[in-house]
């Protein structure tokens, strides 16, 4: 099916930079920041359903399950990018979050647009990850109608794993997430139709109105979504233990700079001198949460790190009495 995709919002042409190849070059920059400043009020209009859609993701983790991000393009990259950064961040195992993008690992450093074509490929990609009902699937899709994450979601709801979708196309909203509300061609009838689209449990839709350059995804569209997986990655992640207060207590050590921020949280948490969190950090092999129960409770290793388990990871519930 062909979509009139000039009834997207995301499409749609924004009067306020119609002259946008006349203006000065610190007048294109006003008028983009000026847009951007829209991007945090949409993206917090949708808090209750980012809330939601954190709650389905913190109780499919803890049950073991992965999450797993799927887009195309600048969507898809995002995802990507998000689930990149939590190992180093939160110690997560590189298998937990997970970012899909159609075309693959080449797509993330050129561009491969017609990968995004085809709902089957979207339906591939999850069934070589084995994805389960444990797991929870995030499709994005900016404008709505990417193929390949259609494709996704419907194969991840026929498995049982738990749906979201994160889109900036009001259009796509309907009922329950039911149905894509753009305008579509007329069918053999001469009446326009719904096209059915796969529901999913949570619908996340920060509407920033039409790009400074028309269908550039890239701008508001792509900062928004940037916005929510952040979110929806640091909320939950918060709530599964790996912060203590604001501090990344899971970091994995990996390089200078993270060893580095590793030893400030042990001094910060502990009241030790850097030398002496050093040398505590190396008898707790680097794991900062444990170093820090190890001093708190006079543990040694093992045993702080089975009280920890214990706890299902929470520093703040190992360190009490």
């Amino acid at each position: 099916m062909i979509h009139d995709r000039s009834k997207l919002t995301t499409e749609k042409l924004n009067p306020r930079s119609r002259d946008l190849d006349r203006r000065s070059t610190l007048a294109i920059i006003d008028l983009i920041n000026a847009e951007d400043r829209r991007v945090p009020a949409a993206v917090a209009r949708e808090r209750k359903r980012i809330a939601e859609a954190v709650e389905i993701i913190v109780a499919r983790l803890r049950r073991g399950g992965r999450l797993f991000y799927v887009g195309a393009g600048t969507s898809g990259r995002l995802g990507v990018l998000d689930a990149a950064e939590c190992p180093p961040t939160f110690g997560t195992e590189p298998w937990m979050v997970q970012g899909i993008i159609a075309g693959g690992r080449r797509a993330l450093a050129r561009t491969a647009e017609g990968a995004e074509d085809s709902a089957t490929d979207g339906a591939a990609a999850l069934e070589h990850c084995r994805v389960t009902p444990y797991d929870v699937v995030v499709g994005i899709a900016a404008c709505g109608l990417t193929p390949f994450v259609r494709g996704a979601l419907r194969y991840a709801r026929r498995l049982g794993a738990a749906t979201i979708f994160i889109t900036c196309a009001p259009e796509v909203r309907g009922k329950g997430s039911k149905y894509l509300l753009c305008a579509a061609p007329k069918g053999p009838t001469g009446k326009r139709y719904l096209d059915p689209f796969p529901r999913a449990d949570v619908v996340i839709c920060p509407v920033v109105g039409p790009e400074v350059v028309t269908g550039s995804t890239r701008m508001k569209a792509g900062t928004a979504t940037k916005l929510v997986l952040n979110t929806l990655t640091t909320t939950a992640m918060v709530r599964l233990g790996k912060v203590y207060g604001n501090l990344m207590v899971d970091l994995r050590a990996t390089s200078a700079k993270l060893r580095e921020r590793a030893e400030r949280i042990v001094m910060s948490v502990t009241g030790l001198t850097r030398p002496r969190a050093r040398a505590l950090l190396k008898r707790a092999r680097g794991q900062t949460k444990v170093a820090i129960v190890m001093h708190h409770r006079r543990l040694d290793f093992a045993a702080a790190r089975d009280r920890l388990k214990a706890c299902d990871g929470s520093l703040r519930k190992a360190m009490e009495p």
